[in-house]
C-alpha cells in the first residue's frame, strides 16, 4: 500500500544542513499496524508527515497507493490526502471557537458529501467515541481525554484508509492514555491501516510491527512478538 526507497529528507538553513531521514527504504501492507519509536530528534515525526504527505522528502520515491508521490506539488498532494489519510496529534490541534460537531465537522467541510450525509457521518462518529452527549460543547470545556477522543473522531469521520497518530497519549493520564489506545487498536481490527510514534515501549508492543530510528535512519524493523 505504502513504499519508501532511498527516502531522505534534508533541512537547510543558510549555511546549515541537516539531515531528518537518510535513504529510508520502508514498506507497509493495507491493514498495517506499525509503531515508529526512537529518540527525540531521530526523525520521527518527519517519517509521519512524509506518510501523511504533509511534506516533501528532498530525495528518493514515496508510493501511495501504487503512484510515486514524491515529486507532486503540494495542490496535488492535498487533493490526494483528502479523505484518504486521518491524523491525530498529541495536542490535539481544535479550534476552541467551534462545537465538538463543528470540529469533527471540518474534516468533510471540502469534500463532495452532501450536507446530510456529513451530519450522519458527524454524528457516528460521536457516536462511536463517546462524545455526542458533548456535541454542542467548546473544547476548553473538556477533560483531556474527551479532547483526544474528539480529535480521533475527527481524524476518522471522512473513513480514511490510513491513520497516522503522533504520540497520541502524551498529553493523557494513563487511564485516558489507555482507552485512547483501545480505540486505535478497534479501528485497526475493523481494517484501517495505522502508523503510530510512540517513545512508550509498552504502547509500542501494542503494534504489530515497530519500526526503530537513530539519526535518520532505520535501525530496527521487526514483528512484534506477542
Amino acid at each position: 500500500m505504502f513504499k519508501m526507497s532511498q527516502l531522505s529528507k534534508v533541512y537547510r538553513s543558510g549555511e546549515v544542513q541537516t539531515t531528518a531521514l537518510d535513504h529510508i527504504d520502508l514498506e507497509i501492507d493495507a491493514g498495517e499496524y506499525l509503531a515508529i519509536t526512537g529518540p527525540s530528534g531521530c526523525g520521527k515525526s518527519t517519517l509521519l508527515g512524509l506518510l501523511g504527505l504533509l511534506d516533501v522528502p528532498s530525495s528518493g520515491h514515496y508510493w501511495f497507493d501504487g503512484e510515486d508521490v514524491a515529486g507532486w506539488s503540494e495542490r496535488a498532494l492535498h487533493k490526494l490526502r483528502r479523505g484518504r489519510i486521518g491524523f491525530v496529534f498529541q495536542s490535539f490541534n481544535l479550534l476552541d471557537d467551534l462545537t465538538v460537531a463543528e470540529n469533527i465537522g471540518l474534516a468533510l467541510a471540502y469534500g463532495e458529501l452532501a450536507s446530510r450525509e456529513r451530519t450522519l457521518r458527524v454524528g457516528e462518529a460521536m457516536e462511536r467515541l463517546g462524545v455526542s452527549h458533548r456535541a454542542g460543547h467548546r473544547p476548553s470545556q473538556l477533560s483531556g481525554g474527551q479532547q483526544q477522543r474528539v480529535a480521533i473522531a475527527r481524524a476518522i469521520v471522512s473513513r480514511p484508509a490510513l491513520l497516522l497518530a503522533d504520540e497520541p497519549t502524551g498529553n493523557l493520564d494513563s487511564a485516558h492514555g489507555e482507552e485512547v489506545m483501545r480505540l486505535l487498536r478497534e479501528l485497526n481490527a475493523e481494517g484501517t491501516t495505522l502508523v503510530m510514534v510512540t517513545h512508550s515501549p509498552f504502547h509500542a508492543a501494542q503494534a504489530s510491527r515497530v519500526l526503530r530510528l537513530l539519526d535518520g535512519r532505520v535501525l530496527v524493523d521487526a514483528a512484534v512478538v506477542a
